[in-house]
C-alpha cells in the first residue's frame, strides 16, 4: 500500500473537489482544521501544486473573511494554449517548472506520455549539467519543443 503524506491527501481532497466544478473557493482555516494541519500547510500545497503551469489560476484573500479562489484554466485551442504556455518564461527555467508544464501537456493529451518522456529526458538537470547557463538552454529546448507543437498539425 502506498503511504500518502498530508499535503498529497489535500492536493487530491481539491482536485477532486475540481472534477465536477470549473471554480471552488474554499476557507484555508477550515481546509487546515479538516487535515489537522496548520493553515501555512495549505498554503504550501496550493502555491506548490495549483501553479498556473500545472493549469490552476488561484486567487487568495487573507483575514477573517479570507478565501483561496482555484480555477481551471481552459483553453480551447491547443496552439493558442502552446502560446499561452511559451509566455510563462523567459530566457530561463527551473527544471521544477519545465516539468510541470510537460505534465500539464500531457495531461491535456497534447503530447503523448512517450514524447513527454523524451522532452523530460532532454531538459533534465542531469542532461544538462556542467553548463553555466543550464536554465537558459533548458528555456530553449522547451521553447523549440512548443514551437514544434504549435505547427505540427496546424491546430
Amino acid at each position: 500500500m502506498v503511504q500518502r503524506n498530508t499535503s498529497d491527501l489535500i492536493e487530491s481532497y481539491i482536485k477532486k473537489i475540481l472534477e465536477n466544478n470549473e471554480m471552488i473557493e474554499l476557507r484555508r482555516i477550515e481546509l487546515a482544521d479538516l487535515f489537522n494541519c496548520v493553515p501555512s500547510q495549505i498554503n504550501y500545497v496550493i502555491n506548490t501544486r495549483f501553479t498556473i503551469q500545472r493549469g490552476y489560476l488561484v486567487e487568495s484573500k487573507r483575514g477573517g473573511g479570507g478565501y483561496i479562489r482555484i480555477a481551471k484554466v481552459q483553453i480551447s485551442d491547443k496552439k493558442h494554449m502552446l502560446e499561452q504556455i511559451n509566455l510563462l518564461f523567459d530566457e530561463s527555467i527551473s527544471e521544477k517548472n519545465a516539468f510541470a508544464i510537460i505534465q500539464k501537456l500531457y495531461e491535456d493529451q497534447i503530447i503523448t506520455k512517450k514524447e513527454g518522456n523524451l522532452m523530460l529526458s532532454a531538459i533534465a538537470k542531469n542532461t544538462l549539467s556542467g553548463s553555466e547557463s543550464e536554465d537558459n538552454i533548458r528555456a530553449r529546448i522547451l521553447r523549440a519543443f512548443l514551437e514544434r507543437l504549435s505547427y505540427e498539425d496546424g491546430k
